[in-house]
């Protein structure tokens, strides 16, 4: 679907009338949820699962065919700081292993049954230098905000967005940190794992971020102008496409939800049809989640971001729809107690 904006103001005007969860549907979920073979609430948060689900996609007996995982990749002024332990020649490199379908998210992908879309994004003119200046033009983030939400695909009826980019955590951690208030340290975490004195000028970088644009950081789109990147302008328009077209997302990691948290900042129920797939190693992740009020549900230890973990969440997701629409009935079933 083309992007019905062309400008910053008409992707704010997306969040002045957002479709609400289909109440029909989450009442047949429920009444359906009461009637199946189990103790009531046995099935524990499995139960509120399926029924957020049912009641984003319109379907009181909903099923998961479709998940779609959304990559998005983009490069970093603020790379050139060594604020990463990879250089920024990884991040094309890496595309070109999704495409070959080596990495870790292509083999989560096939066991998930999710396709998988990659798109780059200017991988040969990264971002500037956020210390130095605004890291896009707002022609460029309204492109980048585009090009996500035009990569969500119509019968998609479950995304997951994930990124790559060197230096893209001290990115987010720039947004979490401008939108959440605290100091740089607060939400500057190891990324690729940066330890010792790479992660106190990793620490800095962000500090000086947030310093040189702190008079416009009330308006959460010109935080993620200033302070962001490509690959998260586009998780987050990803992420608007969903809620507009009532798509449930499975949040990723730290990089993800600072995409989110753009949005939570214009409008909290904008995120409605989110919930948190895991919580990452980033030390910073907890704090970003409990923000937008978000509980994963995994905690692996995970902290490779590219979707990865909410990919692994989709099993539990998949599972919970399953018992809910695939489960009999006590009368189905010929069972005493329902």
């Amino acid at each position: 679907m083309k992007a019905p904006f062309t400008s910053l103001a008409g992707f704010r005007a997306v969040f002045e009338t957002l479709p609400q969860v289909d109440a029909e549907a989450v009442e047949a979920a429920t009444t359906r949820n009461e009637t199946l073979t189990k103790p009531k609430g046995a099935l524990g948060r499995l139960e509120e699962l399926a029924i957020w689900y049912a009641g984003w996609i319109g379907d009181g007996r909903p099923a998961l065919d479709r998940p779609q995982v959304a990559i998005f990749a983009g490069n970093h002024g603020i790379a050139a700081r060594g604020v990463s332990a990879f250089p920024p020649e990884v991040t094309v490199q890496m595309v070109a292993n999704y495409r070959a379908g080596g990495a870790a998210v292509n083999q989560l992908c096939r066991v998930a049954g999710a396709s998988m879309t990659v798109t780059e994004l200017e991988l040969d003119r990264p971002t500037l230098d956020f210390t130095v200046s605004p890291a896009m033009t707002e022609d460029e983030l309204v492109a980048a905000l585009a090009a996500g939400w035009e990569a969500v695909g119509d019968e998609t009826d479950l995304l997951v967005v994930g990124e790559m980019g060197i230096g893209n955590t001290t990115a987010a951690a720039a947004i979490a940190a401008a939108l959440f208030g605290g100091t740089a340290a607060e939400w500057t975490g190891r990324g690729s794992g940066v330890v010792g004195s790479a992660l106190e000028a990793k620490t800095r970088v962000v500090a000086e971020g947030l310093e040189r644009h702190a008079e416009a950081l009330s308006d959460p789109l010109e935080v993620l102008r200033r302070l962001g990147g490509r690959e998260i302008a586009a998780m987050a328009g990803a992420i608007a496409r969903a809620r507009v077209g009532r798509t449930p997302v499975i949040l990723d990691g730290f990089i993800c939800t600072s995409a989110a948290a753009v949005l939570h900042a214009l409008t909290p129920s904008a995120l409605d049809h989110a919930i948190a797939g895991h919580v990452s190693a980033e030390g910073a992740h907890p704090a970003a989640l409990a923000r937008i009020g978000k509980e994963p549900l995994l905690d692996l230890g995970m902290r490779l971001g590219e979707g990865t973990g909410a990919i692994v969440a989709i099993n539990i997701l998949r599972s919970a729809v399953a018992c809910l629409s695939g489960m009999a009935t006590f009368a189905e079933a010929g069972v005493s107690g329902g």
